[in-house]
């Protein structure tokens, strides 16, 4: 009895291949898709710089207009209806730092933030819809012209490191 007809091993291939393609091109688009708004349209956001000419007060207790909380902390509006900004970059010490040492130099980084704010009109990131920090507040990075905000406040010895994400900063010692 004769054999049946053997494809040959190319053609058994190519079979494979085309099998492998048709299940695998969902994911590989998908795969494209999420790649191009990782690499593009995310850094764009980030590219969006907006001039802001708003005069900051120092925050005090009560109503208040845009003022200055900390070393690099602004907000816009009173005090439980508020737009609240998060400078980053830098970590200024806590207004109610655990000891004297720490309160002292978050009152002195409060005054050189709202020095340097004052100084006129200055640009921040973040566009018109800038991503937030857990605490629901606005995450920007300032600068005018050349001089970084952040450059500015570690380089006066007010602030230290990037910020978030590195260990915890020891003002008392």
């Amino acid at each position: 009895m004769p054999r049946p007809p053997r494809f040959d091993a190319a053609w058994q291939r190519r079979l494979r291949w085309r099998a492998r393609w048709r299940t695998a091109l969902p994911f590989a688009l998908l795969g494209v898709l999420v790649g191009v708004w990782l690499f593009v349209g995310q850094p764009l956001r980030e590219r969006e710089w907006s001039t802001v000419r708003t005069h900051f007060a120092l925050c005090g207790p009560g109503p208040t207009g845009p003022c200055v909380v900390d070393g690099d902390t602004l907000r816009f509006g009173r005090l439980h209806s508020d737009r609240r900004v998060r400078l980053t970059g830098f970590d200024a010490p806590e207004m109610d730092g655990l000891c004297e040492a720490e309160r002292a130099r978050a009152r002195a980084a409060q005054a050189e933030l709202h020095r340097w704010l004052a100084e006129g009109p200055f640009a921040w990131s973040g566009g018109s819809d800038p991503p937030r920090d857990k605490y629901g507040r606005e995450l920007r990075e300032a600068r005018r012209g050349d001089d970084r905000l952040a450059d500015h406040m570690v380089a006066a010895g007010l602030a230290a490191g990037d910020g978030w994400g590195e260990r915890a900063i020891d003002w008392c010692s």
